[in-house]
């Protein structure tokens, strides 16, 4: 029997955990709205990174040989990985993913992720199935606080803006765009946990080859150009806190899905104004669905041309 991951897998006291890795950053060309992203180096500096931050989602991978050695492939078909990032990690640096250790037959355990400096990249939780606990992303958003009423960045839009579904599919050998400027092909040459049931050709249970989960976002997000509620100026954006959910999975290669994009909330912090979208996954024209990816984008204040400005305009200052 083909197993899904050889990842070596270790016990300590608090936690399981995998291999120290060193993931890639393959956004370096990514651009949106006609310029570089946070994930190239000189913009990042701009901002008060060291050097271009790895995208998130890329660190979900270090996550599922845990969490199937505790689920099993099951979670592969039900599971979901809920996180808020704390710290940047840079292209080279070396991280290692946590997760709590059962005691029974919990549908829920804490995961975490640390630098070899011990400090903190993110934390939230793992599940599987449907009656798990609310996710540590869920119970943040039902706590969130009303935003700032001068919303600058976001001031021309609302929660429970729909964007209508759209059709979406990851192979092999295309590109997905100038947000994700690489191939599934080039993930899964850099990805950190090697698994057979991504390879090209291969049988796995649920047929062929199935997308890695850090892909789902991907799927989600590649369009994301396209939204109603993006910044009506440039911003120079960050992934502050992500969920990704497998309700009837795993998603497949080279197959046709649709997505339906959702504004649920809106928040803000000293530096920056947020939006919350879901994005649920379908099978074409059915009702079902399959996969929800939760995200928070937070665009810098700074970014945003004249933003105290029309922020003191608001505010009846000017």
């Amino acid at each position: 029997m083909t197993r899904a991951f050889t990842t070596k897998i270790e016990r300590l006291s608090d936690g399981l955990h995998g291999p120290w890795r060193s993931p890639r950053n393959l956004l370096q060309a990514q651009t949106y709205g006609g310029h570089a992203s946070v994930h190239d180096d000189e913009t990042a500096r701009k901002m008060g990174f060291d050097a271009a931050p790895i995208e998130g989602p890329t660190h979900f991978s270090q996550f599922i040989p845990l969490c199937t050695e505790i689920w099993g492939d099951r979670w592969l078909s039900e599971g979901c990985l809920s996180v808020s990032y704390k710290g940047a990690v840079l292209d080279g640096e070396e991280v290692m993913a946590f997760i709590g250790i059962p005691t029974g037959d919990e549908q829920q355990l804490p995961i975490w992720m640390t630098k070899r400096d011990g400090s903190e990249v993110l934390r939230g939780t793992a599940s599987v199935g449907s009656n798990a606990p609310d996710s540590v992303l869920q119970t943040k958003l039902d706590r969130l606080c009303a935003t700032d009423p001068n919303r600058v960045i976001f001031g021309h839009v609302e929660p429970g803006a729909v964007r209508p579904r759209f059709a979406a599919r990851i192979n092999f050998d295309s590109p997905m765009g100038d947000l994700y400027p690489f191939t599934l092909r080039d993930k899964n040459a850099n990805i950190t946990e090697v698994s057979a049931y991504y390879e090209e050709g291969r049988k796995t249970p649920w047929g062929g080859p199935i997308l890695p989960v850090e892909m789902i976002s991907v799927l989600a997000h590649h369009r994301a150009f396209e939204d109603p509620w993006l910044p009506r100026k440039e911003t120079i954006d960050l992934f502050v806190d992500q969920e990704i959910r497998i309700f009837a999975g795993p998603l497949m290669v080279d197959t046709e899905y649709e997505i339906e994009r959702t504004l649920v909330a809106l928040s803000g912090s000293r530096r920056t104004e947020s939006c919350w979208v879901r994005s649920d996954i379908y099978l074409p024209t059915q009702e079902k669905v399959l996969a929800s990816v939760l995200l928070n984008v937070a665009s810098f204040k700074d970014s945003y041309a004249d933003y105290d400005l029309e922020h003191a305009k608001l505010r009846g200052e000017h």
